[in-house]
C-alpha cells in the first residue's frame, strides 16, 4: 500500500488534500529554487522536480517504515505577459503587481512532479504543468490599497489569493480553480489513475 508524501508545508495544499479525503504525510523540501529553464511551463516543472528529488533523499530518514511511497511536489507561479510575478518585496511592489493585473488576464501555472517508488526498487517520475487563465476586474488605487492593508497579498505570488479576500475582484477563470490555489488535484488524481493508483483509496 502506497504512502503519499507531500513535499510541501503549504497550508493551502494540505487543506486541498484533506478536503478530498486523501491520507498523506508531509516532508517539506528546503531547496534553492533556482533553475535554468525560462519557458514558464518548463520552469515550474523543474522547480517541482527539485522539491521531490530532495524529499526522496529525506524520506528514508524520516519515514523508513514506508517502502512504497508516492512523493508529490508542486510549484505555482503567476505569469503576466510571460513575466513571472513572485511574492511582492514590499507594499509598493504589491501595488505595482496588482495594478498590472487590474482589468486584464494573466496565467497561473503549476508544475507538478510525482515520484512513485516501491519496495522492489522500481522508481518512476512524472511531471506536468497545468495552466489556468484568470481575469481580474478593473481596480481603483483605493481598492488596491484596501486589499494590501489586509496583509494577505504580501506572501502570495502575484500579490493575491483567489481563495481569500481578493476573490471578490476575480471576474473570470478559465481552467482549474484548485490550480490557482496551488495544487491541481484533479490532474494529479488523473495521472496517478493512469498508473493504476487510486489515491482516494490509500488509507
Amino acid at each position: 500500500m502506497y504512502q503519499i508524501i507531500l513535499a510541501s508545508e503549504s497550508p493551502r495544499r494540505k487543506e486541498i488534500m484533506e478536503t478530498m479525503g486523501i491520507s498523506y504525510q508531509v516532508i517539506p523540501a528546503n531547496v534553492m529554487e533556482v533553475v535554468e529553464e525560462t519557458v514558464p511551463e518548463e520552469m515550474v516543472q523543474a522547480l517541482a522536480r527539485l522539491k521531490t528529488a530532495e524529499v526522496l533523499k529525506k524520506q528514508q530518514l524520516q519515514f523508513p517504515q514506508y517502502q512504497d511511497v508516492i512523493i508529490i511536489g508542486a510549484d505555482t507561479m503567476v505569469f503576466y505577459k510571460e513575466h513571472a510575478l513572485g511574492k511582492p518585496g514590499n507594499v509598493q511592489d504589491a501595488v505595482r503587481m496588482l495594478s498590472m493585473l487590474s482589468d486584464d488576464a494573466h496565467e497561473v501555472i503549476t508544475g507538478v512532479s510525482i515520484i512513485i517508488k516501491n519496495k522492489y526498487g522500481f522508481e518512476e517520475q512524472v511531471s506536468f504543468a497545468v495552466s489556468t487563465k484568470v481575469r481580474v476586474q478593473p481596480l481603483t488605487l483605493e481598492q488596491i490599497n484596501d486589499y494590501i492593508a489586509t496583509g494577505e497579498p504580501m506572501d502570495k505570488a502575484g500579490a493575491y489569493a483567489i481563495q481569500g479576500k481578493f476573490g471578490i475582484h476575480i471576474k473570470e477563470i478559465v481552467g482549474d480553480y484548485y490550480n490557482i490555489v496551488g495544487f491541481p488535484i484533479s490532474k494529479i488524481y488523473e495521472v496517478l489513475l493512469q498508473k493504476g493508483i487510486d489515491i482516494k483509496k490509500l488509507k
